[in-house]
């Protein structure tokens, strides 16, 4: 794969990303607050429920959902600005954090319903196999904790993300074509199109080279579009690109039930109403990022 190497970075930022983490906390008024990221919104049963407790113990009782479908907890107490060490353990046995070096840079944005409704493919083990190339990859732990990974099924949902500008736009993401083909989004343009089985290796190498070209220090770069040319040489998009679908609507949907969390707030209640469709801790969940949460019909069959 060739790719188009920028000379410098041109950004107008003199601080560093602060996107917060476990082992990067933000100081809020009412304590630290830190951020789990959950690879396309898949959370099982068991890590809710200990997140759960966990929030109860040492936070505000409550779990936030972002618009990236992660996770946050809140009111958490402050040593020093990091949490200390007894919740950082209780955290952990979420199973939630399965590397620490690499915690900031697991953001990726997965079609909610791929794997159990509608979609070209199930795109479940690109982001795993993505998600386990980035771990594995101790160069990778610098991505900025910013920097978005975004993968369309087919169905739309998610193109609004792949080609949307600012706060809200992907750094590095795809959109399945076919059963067996994605084209990659490479910033603000389109890349190639490559083989599905192949598209999560392609991914890390871009990955990499945004990091070889961002630059060091305060002004280094937290985005692609930031740097002064193209990763890649920008293509035109694929006839096979799908129109942006709207967002995954409320209530019953094909592939379960897509239930609201108002404002992101899912506290105690809602939350161990969720738990009693789950039959064992191995039960998935999907969090959206329209601040809900879709739960399979496989669950919903449960008594």
């Amino acid at each position: 794969m060739q790719i188009t190497r920028a000379v410098g970075v041109t950004t107008r930022r003199r601080r560093q990303d602060m996107c917060p983490g476990v082992l990067r906390p933000w100081v809020a008024e009412d304590g630290l607050l830190v951020r789990l990221r959950l690879v396309g919104g898949l959370l099982h049963g068991g890590s809710l429920a200990r997140l759960l407790r966990v929030s109860a113990e040492f936070g505000d009782g409550n779990i936030h959902l972002t618009s990236r479908a992660n996770l946050q907890l809140r009111g958490l107490p402050d040593d020093g600005g990091q949490l200390p060490p007894s919740v950082l353990a209780a955290i952990e046995s979420t199973g939630l954090v399965p590397s620490r070096k690499h915690d900031l840079v697991r953001n990726i944005l997965v079609s909610p319903q791929t794997g159990l409704a509608g979609g070209r493919v199930n795109l479940r083990p690109v982001a795993q196999c993505l998600d386990a190339a980035l771990r594995a990859d101790p160069h990778l732990a610098r991505l900025p904790g910013r920097f978005l990974f975004t993968l369309d099924d087919g169905r739309g949902d998610l193109i609004d993300r792949l080609t949307g500008a600012g706060r809200r736009g992907t750094d590095l993401g795809l959109v399945a074509l076919s059963e067996s083909e994605v084209q990659l989004r490479v910033g603000d343009h389109w890349g190639e199109v490559v083989r599905l089985d192949e598209s999560a290796l392609h991914l890390v190498a871009l990955a990499a080279a945004f990091l070889d070209v961002r630059g060091t220090g305060d002004d280094a770069a937290w985005h692609l579009r930031e740097l002064p040319a193209p990763l890649r040489t920008p293509l035109a998009a694929d006839p096979r690109v799908p129109a942006p679908a709207p967002p995954l609507p409320y209530g019953p949907v094909p592939g379960g039930t897509h239930r609201q969390v108002p404002d992101g707030l899912l506290r105690p209640e809602p939350a161990r109403s969720l738990l009693e469709h789950s039959a064992s801790e191995d039960a998935e969940f999907v969090v959206t990022p329209w601040h809900g949460i879709l739960v399979p019909r496989t669950l919903e069959a449960n008594p």
